[in-house]
């Protein structure tokens, strides 16, 4: 093999992966005392991410709607609010060529926050809601990739200087004018 079979490139990579599944109490305070509850969702799903060395975190809201009934089940309503949380995702697989801490993140929700189950706290007037997420990260940044050349590698060329220098010679300078300047 030749001296120059390999070169060393610069390139944007997946340089880090990690996932991680969470699940979440969150307890809701109704206007009215709930007899029973009829049904709970999730919605308006917000995130941003921040890639810290070794794991990414990820930080977001989303709205918890519960519908309940009230009044010895004799009304029904539907009980909002907005929780706030933050995951935590440790990096499984990382890149020891990352060249720097320049880089993006891409996340992808494998389970967006989902309802497992509602029901009513033992105090009879909050509403306990257990939801689950999982996210799968990838940090993409430049990392250097070594590859083998095919053939001889490298190959030498032997400019003439004599051939060059003619050509700039045979150039009109008439064309440059004052104007152009």
């Amino acid at each position: 093999m030749a001296d120059h079979a390999y070169r060393e490139i610069i390139t944007k990579a997946v340089c880090g992966k990690g996932k991680k599944f969470s699940q979440s109490a969150h307890t809701l305070t109704p206007t009215h005392k709930p007899s029973n509850i009829l049904g709970c969702w999730v919605i308006n799903h917000k995130y941003r991410t921040n890639y810290q060395k070794d794991a990414v975190v990820i930080e977001g809201t989303y709205d918890i709607n519960t519908w309940y009934a009230y009044n010895n089940n004799t009304r029904t309503e539907v009980a909002c609010e907005t929780v706030s949380y933050r995951d935590k995702i440790r990096l499984t697989l990382r890149d020891k060529n990352l060249i720097a801490d320049n880089v993006t993140c891409s996340v992808r929700p494998l389970q967006g926050p989902n309802c497992l189950e509602a029901k009513i706290s033992s105090s009879g007037n909050k509403v306990m809601a257990q939801v689950e997420r999982e996210f799968l990260v990838e940090v993409i940044g430049e990392t250097k990739v070594t590859v083998q050349v095919e053939g001889d590698g490298l190959e030498e060329i032997d400019y003439d200087d004599d051939e060059l220098e003619k050509e700039l010679n045979g150039l009109d300078s008439e064309l440059l004018t004052d104007e152009d300047e």
